[in-house]
């Protein structure tokens, strides 16, 4: 309900301060063929963040299946509540790579705390072209730096990871609890964020997703020009950063709401028009479902898998979880 609260009234702000006349129009002159390429880098962008997360993954997964499973839990999570798409990838790799299913998910919480550092990143560095507010840049700086702070505590756990298990196991016989509950998550989620102490593996893995932010950035300015002619790869940017922190918030389903009403108000900030910022907003979120719903649904047919028996099965684990 909390999600689904803030999906609701994030809609009825931007449509409130949208004119719909000027939406139509901009959907009506839009360059579609910048949005027929930005279809191109997302695409790009997929196959990036596979290498992002095979390479979090220290190679133990062909590309292909790696690649596949991404785009089913970009589905699941345009489709089911909770979040369940990052449960979601995590179960069915495991289950087609023979890999633990706690030692995927420990990749996808390293992949998505450098997500959010990389946002944090982002929009501190494009706050002084948009708004040059300090308090702004001093909020950025800080939610920077928590990621940073988050990493590294993944990193002391993976490094002494044997003692670490040995805490556990003096604690699992102080309360026998501990046991049955994490008696198999913790050595797997360890052996997950082993990848934190290959140091050249991880420079690899920061490589890849600094091109994808990079790609991310691209497609952000191609439709830009399509609504905006002229409009600057600095406002692009920004808007990314903060459509990549706005998602994180709760939401309904796919983060309807949520990410228009981020992209419109960033866009709103550097003195375009609200309501052909809305056009692009609905654009972007379009293009970017479509094409992860494409791959992701090939994938669950080809896999034999239905929506509603995965919805049982990743409920299920995330109660477990």
């Amino acid at each position: 309900m909390p999600g689904l609260l803030v999906s609701a009234l994030s809609l009825a702000v931007v449509f409130y301060i949208a004119d719909l006349q000027k939406l139509s129009q901009a959907l009506r002159l839009a360059d579609y063929r910048l949005i027929a390429l930005s279809f191109v880098t997302t695409l790009i962008w997929l196959l990036v963040r596979t290498a992002v997360w095979r390479t979090l993954l220290q190679d133990r997964a062909p590309a292909s299946m790696v690649f596949f499973s991404l785009n089913e839990g970009y589905l699941l999570n345009n489709l089911l509540p909770f979040r369940l798409g990052e449960i979601g990838r995590a179960f069915l790799l495991g289950r087609k790579a023979g890999l633990d299913f706690w030692q995927v998910l420990s990749t996808i919480v390293i992949e998505r705390i450098l997500d959010l550092a990389f946002a944090a990143v982002l929009l501190l560095a494009t706050l002084p072209y948009v708004v040059g507010a300090s308090w702004a840049r001093q909020a950025a700086l800080g939610a920077g730096g928590l990621m940073v702070a988050g990493l590294a505590f993944l990193y002391l756990l993976a490094r002494n990871r044997q003692t670490v298990l040995a805490i556990f196991q003096r604690a699992t016989q102080r309360f026998p609890v501990l046991a049955r509950l994490g008696g198999k998550v913790i050595p797997a989620m360890l052996d997950g964020l082993a990848v934190l102490t290959d140091g050249w593996r991880f420079l690899r893995a920061v490589g890849w997703m600094l091109l994808d932010w990079g790609v991310g950035i691209a497609q952000y300015v191609l439709l830009l020009q399509a609504f905006f002619p002229g409009g600057r790869a600095v406002w692009a940017a920004f808007a990314l950063g903060v459509a990549a922190l706005g998602v994180a918030a709760p939401s309904s389903p796919g983060a309807v709401g949520v990410f228009e009403a981020s992209v419109v108000g960033a866009l709103s900030l550097v003195g375009l028009d609200a309501s052909v910022a809305l056009a692009l907003a609905i654009t972007l979120h379009l293009v970017q479902v479509l094409t992860t719903g494409v791959f992701g649904a090939y994938a669950l047919a080809r896999e034999g898998e239905s929506l509603l028996g995965l919805y049982r099965k990743l409920l299920d684990r995330r109660l477990k979880a």
